[in-house]
């Protein structure tokens, strides 16, 4: 599985999370067991491969840094959607957001330009171009507010 994969994965389950309102250790738990995995491999080619231990630390920790930091990723998200208060936001692209926001802020293993191109190609995916737009804006004005020039 790329890392691709698994964070669109992640993004899934922060989505769900969100919508649900569910502990992350107990949703990582439901969603993959074998039983359910499969279910979904048989519907979506994203669940073919299953996360080996790398991948699955990743998806882990990028999941429960998103919920644990929401507050403060929610802030930055609403500093720099100007005008837009988070329930104007399609909830893909506000999951996109928090985990992109995430990977800049607490995974320094992750480039920032990494986060933030893979974050816009994800939502490709799933949203209007014009959606996607707002979310490469939210996260270009984040990059220049918040982080030096050094850090990105």
């Amino acid at each position: 599985m790329t890392r691709t994969a698994a964070r669109e994965i992640a993004i899934q389950l922060s989505f769900a999370a969100s919508a649900a309102g569910r502990d992350p250790e107990a949703l990582l738990e439901d969603f993959f067991s074998e039983e359910h995995f499969k279910s979904l491999a048989e519907e979506n080619e994203l669940f073919q491969e299953y996360p080996d231990e790398k991948q699955m630390e990743y998806i882990r920790r990028l999941l429960s840094l998103s919920v644990l930091h929401r507050d403060e990723i929610d802030a930055n998200i609403e500093q720099y959607a100007k005008g837009w208060k988070l329930d104007r936001i399609s909830r893909t692209a506000l999951a996109i957001l928090r985990c992109a926001i995430c990977e800049i802020l607490y995974m320094e293993d992750i480039p920032n330009a990494a986060a933030i191109n893979e974050a816009v190609e994800l939502d490709k995916s799933y949203d209007e171009p014009d959606t996607v737009s707002f979310v490469n804006g939210v996260l270009g004005g984040f990059m220049r507010g918040e982080l030096s020039e050094s850090e990105q």
